[in-house]
């Protein structure tokens, strides 16, 4: 049985649990009282039975998880292309069937294939929808979904030119209340310590070369090491054959709970990372030094325009997957080492729009709904 009485807000995306989360922190903050659900995919991985961030976190913060079998059009052809096709007519009947039943008021799109469904289910419905782009381009999802929407809100103004203009706004990406509030360092420590992380999902490129590279990366740092669910086992027994001094220097989590990850970014004196939206912008809102290794066939060269944003503010370097070895990311510690102090101060806090990102979108939700 669905809850009655209260306003009723869906939140949809792809994987954008860490923008959905701030946004949920600030009408949380506002004492609205609505009732939130989240749509999204029912798998992390396509063809894995991996849980999703928003599954494992949205119901501690009192928001209702639905999921449905979402499809999508792959850009790179896999053993799980074709079955991904015959989901999207599937999804399409399930999203239709939860907004009936949950009978929202309004929907908050952050894009992304399992967003689409709920997207048009919510317009057929006529349920007022909003996007957000993350992205410094456009996802293939908000651009084909913007038809369908009210207002459109940018996390930046690049992306502006693949939206109608008069339903655009520029808000910022939200990022979470804890990162937000993560200070710039100081000094670096000594031991350096360093972030490693593919996002939420892990990244197989990245961690091939940190485990070719490990030892001599333990010999003067200190690693914090996402790897995501599927290569977790593997560097559970890499850790487990190290000597005891290198393994009490190497922490090695399949993934690390949103709301506990601002602790690992005040530990983090640099990032190795994927490009994706969330990340970046949590770089640069916590003023972290980092290496940047963007995935090559995103759409649009995403990944690469992510990285290139953070490598212009002063705040990243950014290595080629092509490129990506063990001598490039030890080389690349030691010049980031080297310009730790200048790419800190490149970051000013005070004007970076992330910040009142999630305040922004609510007032849209807001504005909408009244």
């Amino acid at each position: 049985m669905e809850k009655e009485g209260k306003t009723k807000v869906v939140l949809t995306g792809g994987h954008a649990a860490t923008t959905a989360i701030a946004v949920v922190e600030e009408i949380i903050r506002r004492g609205k009282g609505w009732d939130i659900y989240w749509i999204g995919a029912e798998t992390a991985l396509e063809g894995k039975k991996v849980p999703t961030l928003e599954s494992e976190a949205f119901p501690g913060l009192g928001v209702t998880h639905k999921s449905i079998k979402a499809g999508k059009l792959q850009v790179r052809f896999t053993l799980w292309t074709i079955p991904s096709l015959f989901k999207i007519p599937i999804g399409f009947f399930q999203a239709l069937k939860l907004l009936r039943q949950i009978k929202p008021e309004i929907i908050l799109s952050f894009g992304g294939y399992a967003a689409f469904p709920v997207v048009v289910s919510g317009y057929l419905l006529g349920v007022p929808v909003i996007l957000h782009e993350q992205t410094i381009v456009a996802g293939r999802a908000n651009r084909v979904s913007s038809f369908f929407a009210k207002k459109i809100a940018l996390a930046r103004p690049q992306s502006q030119k693949f939206f109608p203009k008069e339903k655009s706004v520029l808000t910022g990406n939200p990022v979470l209340t804890q990162i937000a509030e993560v200070t710039p360092k100081k000094e670096k420590g000594n031991p350096s310590t360093i972030f490693i992380t593919g996002g939420s999902r892990g990244s197989r490129a990245i961690n091939n070369v940190v485990e070719v590279a490990l030892r001599k990366l333990l010999l003067s740092n200190y690693l914090i090491h996402q790897t995501g669910q599927l290569d977790y086992p593997k560097f559970l027994k890499i850790k487990a054959a190290l000597p005891k001094t290198l393994a009490a220097i190497y922490e090695v989590y399949p993934r690390i709970d949103p709301m506990e990850i601002d602790n690992v970014y005040r530990q983090a004196d640099m990032v190795i990372a994927r490009a994706g939206a969330n990340t970046v912008s949590e770089i640069i809102a916590t003023a972290r030094p980092s290496i940047l290794i963007p995935i090559p066939w995103t759409y649009l060269d995403e990944q690469i325009k992510n990285a290139e944003y953070a490598k212009d503010l002063g705040i990243a370097t950014v290595i080629e997957e092509k490129d990506f070895s063990d001598k490039t990311l030890l080389e690349s510690i030691a010049q980031v080492s080297k310009d730790w102090n200048k790419m800190v101060s490149a970051i000013d806090k005070k004007n970076n729009p992330d910040i009142l990102a999630s305040q922004k979108l609510v007032d849209i939700l807001e504005e909408t709904l009244g």
